[in-house]
Protein backbone atom coordinates (compact mmCIF):
# COMPACT_ATOMS: atom_id res chain seq x y z
CA UNK A 1 0.00 0.00 0.00
CA UNK A 2 1.41 3.40 -0.78
CA UNK A 3 1.65 6.25 1.24
CA UNK A 4 -1.30 8.16 -0.59
CA UNK A 5 -3.34 5.22 -0.05
CA UNK A 6 -2.93 5.01 3.61
CA UNK A 7 -3.24 8.88 4.15
CA UNK A 8 -6.45 8.54 2.65
CA UNK A 9 -7.40 5.90 5.23
CA UNK A 10 -5.74 7.81 7.85
CA UNK A 11 -7.88 11.09 6.90
CA UNK A 12 -11.54 8.57 6.61
CA UNK A 13 -10.03 7.29 9.91
CA UNK A 14 -10.08 10.11 12.09
CA UNK A 15 -12.45 13.27 9.81
CA UNK A 16 -14.42 14.27 12.13
CA UNK A 17 -18.51 14.64 11.46
CA UNK A 18 -20.03 17.27 9.58
CA UNK A 19 -21.47 19.92 11.27
CA UNK A 20 -23.58 23.68 10.58
CA UNK A 21 -24.96 23.36 6.98
CA UNK A 22 -23.73 20.27 6.24
CA UNK A 23 -25.02 18.16 8.72
CA UNK A 24 -28.69 20.28 8.37
CA UNK A 25 -28.69 19.72 4.74
CA UNK A 26 -28.31 22.95 3.52
CA UNK A 27 -25.81 23.53 0.33
CA UNK A 28 -23.83 26.89 0.38
CA UNK A 29 -23.15 28.40 -3.18
CA UNK A 30 -19.97 28.02 -4.91
CA UNK A 31 -18.38 31.38 -3.81
CA UNK A 32 -19.55 30.70 -0.33
CA UNK A 33 -17.77 27.82 -0.03
CA UNK A 34 -14.60 28.52 -1.41
CA UNK A 35 -14.21 31.09 1.00
CA UNK A 36 -15.23 29.38 3.92
CA UNK A 37 -12.70 26.99 3.05
CA UNK A 38 -9.93 29.58 2.29
CA UNK A 39 -10.29 31.03 5.59
CA UNK A 40 -10.38 27.21 7.38
CA UNK A 41 -6.88 26.53 5.66
CA UNK A 42 -6.18 30.17 7.16
CA UNK A 43 -6.88 29.01 10.59
CA UNK A 44 -5.60 25.65 10.50
CA UNK A 45 -2.04 27.22 9.30
CA UNK A 46 -2.42 29.69 11.96
CA UNK A 47 -2.80 26.80 14.49
CA UNK A 48 -0.07 24.33 13.06
CA UNK A 49 1.94 27.73 13.46
CA UNK A 50 0.87 28.02 17.45
CA UNK A 51 0.99 23.78 17.79
CA UNK A 52 4.72 23.28 17.00
CA UNK A 53 5.38 26.24 19.96
CA UNK A 54 3.18 25.36 22.38
CA UNK A 55 2.00 21.85 21.20
CA UNK A 56 -1.46 20.21 20.19
CA UNK A 57 -2.61 20.53 24.04
CA UNK A 58 -1.76 24.17 24.02
CA UNK A 59 -4.32 24.72 21.26
CA UNK A 60 -7.89 26.41 22.28
CA UNK A 61 -10.40 28.33 20.21
CA UNK A 62 -9.71 31.12 22.38
CA UNK A 63 -6.04 31.34 21.60
CA UNK A 64 -6.41 30.73 17.77
CA UNK A 65 -9.20 33.33 17.77
CA UNK A 66 -6.59 35.95 19.11
CA UNK A 67 -3.50 34.97 16.98
CA UNK A 68 -5.77 35.00 14.07
CA UNK A 69 -7.87 38.05 15.04
CA UNK A 70 -11.25 36.50 14.77
CA UNK A 71 -13.58 35.90 17.26
CA UNK A 72 -14.35 32.84 19.33
CA UNK A 73 -17.42 32.22 17.63
CA UNK A 74 -16.22 32.56 13.78
CA UNK A 75 -13.64 30.03 14.72
CA UNK A 76 -15.61 27.84 16.24
CA UNK A 77 -18.20 27.57 13.01
CA UNK A 78 -15.46 25.70 11.64
CA UNK A 79 -14.31 23.34 13.60
CA UNK A 80 -16.86 23.01 16.27
CA UNK A 81 -14.49 21.38 18.88
CA UNK A 82 -10.86 21.78 19.81
CA UNK A 83 -10.75 17.79 19.31
CA UNK A 84 -11.75 18.51 15.75
CA UNK A 85 -9.17 21.57 15.59
CA UNK A 86 -6.29 19.40 16.89
CA UNK A 87 -7.05 16.51 14.67
CA UNK A 88 -7.19 18.74 11.63
CA UNK A 89 -3.76 20.06 12.49
CA UNK A 90 -2.30 16.56 12.56
CA UNK A 91 -3.71 16.22 8.88
CA UNK A 92 -2.31 19.50 7.57
CA UNK A 93 1.20 18.70 9.29
CA UNK A 94 1.29 15.22 7.88
CA UNK A 95 -0.15 16.19 4.45
CA UNK A 96 3.01 18.87 4.51
CA UNK A 97 5.54 16.23 5.35
CA UNK A 98 4.61 13.50 2.78
CA UNK A 99 4.75 16.82 0.55
CA UNK A 100 8.36 17.70 1.96
CA UNK A 101 10.20 14.21 2.74
CA UNK A 102 7.97 11.17 0.99
CA UNK A 103 6.98 12.52 -2.78
CA UNK A 104 10.62 14.36 -3.54
CA UNK A 105 12.47 10.65 -2.81
CA UNK A 106 9.76 9.08 -5.09
CA UNK A 107 11.78 10.97 -7.95
CA UNK A 108 14.84 8.49 -7.17
CA UNK A 109 15.15 5.38 -8.37
CA UNK A 110 14.02 2.48 -6.34
CA UNK A 111 16.65 0.89 -4.01
CA UNK A 112 19.01 2.98 -1.67
CA UNK A 113 18.98 5.92 -3.59
CA UNK A 114 15.47 5.99 -2.37
CA UNK A 115 16.09 5.29 1.05
CA UNK A 116 18.91 7.61 1.24
CA UNK A 117 16.60 10.90 -0.18
CA UNK A 118 14.32 9.83 2.04
CA UNK A 119 16.18 9.91 5.08
CA UNK A 120 18.53 13.17 3.45
CA UNK A 121 14.74 15.37 3.43
CA UNK A 122 13.60 14.02 6.93
CA UNK A 123 17.08 15.58 8.19
CA UNK A 124 16.52 18.68 6.52
CA UNK A 125 12.88 19.03 7.96
CA UNK A 126 14.59 18.51 10.95
CA UNK A 127 17.04 21.35 10.58
CA UNK A 128 14.18 23.40 10.59
CA UNK A 129 12.16 22.06 13.15
CA UNK A 130 15.26 22.34 15.67
CA UNK A 131 13.35 25.55 16.38
CA UNK A 132 10.27 25.09 15.75
CA UNK A 133 9.48 21.72 17.02
CA UNK A 134 7.87 18.33 15.89
CA UNK A 135 4.06 17.64 15.75
CA UNK A 136 5.07 14.05 15.91
CA UNK A 137 7.20 13.98 18.82
CA UNK A 138 5.40 16.82 21.19
CA UNK A 139 2.39 14.98 20.16
CA UNK A 140 3.94 11.50 21.09
CA UNK A 141 5.02 12.81 24.91
CA UNK A 142 1.32 14.77 25.08
CA UNK A 143 -1.28 11.75 24.15
CA UNK A 144 0.98 8.77 24.57
CA UNK A 145 -1.38 7.35 27.27
CA UNK A 146 -4.77 9.51 26.50
CA UNK A 147 -6.87 7.03 24.25
CA UNK A 148 -9.07 8.90 21.75
CA UNK A 149 -9.57 10.36 18.08
CA UNK A 150 -6.34 12.83 18.35
CA UNK A 151 -4.07 9.95 19.68
CA UNK A 152 -5.39 8.20 16.66
CA UNK A 153 -4.59 10.60 14.41
CA UNK A 154 -1.25 11.02 15.37
CA UNK A 155 -0.54 7.02 15.66
CA UNK A 156 -2.27 6.69 12.50
CA UNK A 157 0.21 9.58 10.78
CA UNK A 158 3.56 8.42 12.34
CA UNK A 159 2.39 4.28 11.35
CA UNK A 160 1.77 5.59 8.02
CA UNK A 161 5.30 7.44 7.20
CA UNK A 162 6.89 4.65 8.87
CA UNK A 163 5.68 1.96 6.79
CA UNK A 164 6.61 3.45 3.91
CA UNK A 165 9.91 3.78 5.36
CA UNK A 166 10.24 0.40 6.30
CA UNK A 167 8.76 -0.56 2.05
CA UNK A 168 11.70 1.63 0.47
CA UNK A 169 14.02 -0.82 2.70
CA UNK A 170 12.24 -3.72 1.77
CA UNK A 171 12.42 -2.72 -1.93
CA UNK A 172 16.09 -1.75 -1.56
CA UNK A 173 16.39 -5.58 -0.53
CA UNK A 174 14.69 -6.36 -3.23
CA UNK A 175 16.58 -4.65 -5.69
CA UNK A 176 20.35 -6.41 -4.24
CA UNK A 177 21.14 -2.75 -2.69
CA UNK A 178 21.12 -4.56 0.72
CA UNK A 179 22.31 -8.07 2.08
CA UNK A 180 19.99 -10.80 1.52
CA UNK A 181 19.90 -11.23 5.97
CA UNK A 182 18.74 -7.58 6.35
CA UNK A 183 16.01 -7.63 8.55
CA UNK A 184 14.15 -4.24 6.95
CA UNK A 185 11.96 -3.51 10.42
CA UNK A 186 15.04 -3.39 12.31
CA UNK A 187 16.84 -1.21 9.90
CA UNK A 188 14.28 1.43 9.98
CA UNK A 189 13.71 1.02 13.49
CA UNK A 190 17.20 2.24 13.91
CA UNK A 191 16.88 5.14 11.24
CA UNK A 192 13.78 6.19 13.09
CA UNK A 193 15.58 6.05 16.44
CA UNK A 194 18.63 7.99 14.79
CA UNK A 195 15.83 10.72 13.78
CA UNK A 196 14.60 10.89 17.92
CA UNK A 197 17.59 11.28 19.32
CA UNK A 198 18.42 14.15 17.26
CA UNK A 199 15.45 15.93 18.30
CA UNK A 200 16.25 15.69 21.68
CA UNK A 201 20.04 16.13 21.29
CA UNK A 202 19.67 19.66 18.94
CA UNK A 203 16.18 20.33 20.94
CA UNK A 204 16.05 19.86 24.10
CA UNK A 205 20.07 19.70 25.06
CA UNK A 206 21.32 21.72 22.40
CA UNK A 207 24.14 19.49 21.74
CA UNK A 208 26.35 20.75 18.80
CA UNK A 209 27.55 18.80 16.28
CA UNK A 210 24.08 16.51 16.33
CA UNK A 211 23.26 16.89 12.92
CA UNK A 212 26.30 15.44 11.96
CA UNK A 213 26.45 12.64 14.25
CA UNK A 214 23.10 11.45 12.91
CA UNK A 215 24.35 11.68 9.40
CA UNK A 216 27.29 9.66 10.43
CA UNK A 217 24.63 7.05 12.33
CA UNK A 218 22.82 6.86 8.63
CA UNK A 219 26.28 6.33 7.23
CA UNK A 220 27.36 3.18 9.61
CA UNK A 221 23.62 1.63 9.37
CA UNK A 222 24.12 1.51 5.57
CA UNK A 223 27.25 0.39 5.79
CA UNK A 224 26.31 -2.84 8.12
CA UNK A 225 23.13 -3.46 5.68
CA UNK A 226 24.52 -2.26 2.31
CA UNK A 227 26.08 -4.76 -0.13
CA UNK A 228 29.70 -4.64 0.17
CA UNK A 229 30.95 -2.43 -3.21
CA UNK A 230 32.70 -4.84 -5.76
CA UNK A 231 36.75 -4.59 -5.65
Amino acid sequence: MSIASLSAKLIRKTRPKATGAAAAGKTPSGRALQKGQQTKMAIIDAALGLATQIGLEGLSIGALAEATQMSKSGVFAHFGSREELQISVIHQYFALFERDVFYVAMEQPRGLPRVKALFANWMKLVAEEIQAGCIFISGAVEFDDRPGPVRDALATSVQTWLAAMNRSIVLAKACGHLRIDVDEEQMAFEIHGLILALHYEARFLNKPGSMERAKKGFDNILARYGVPAAS
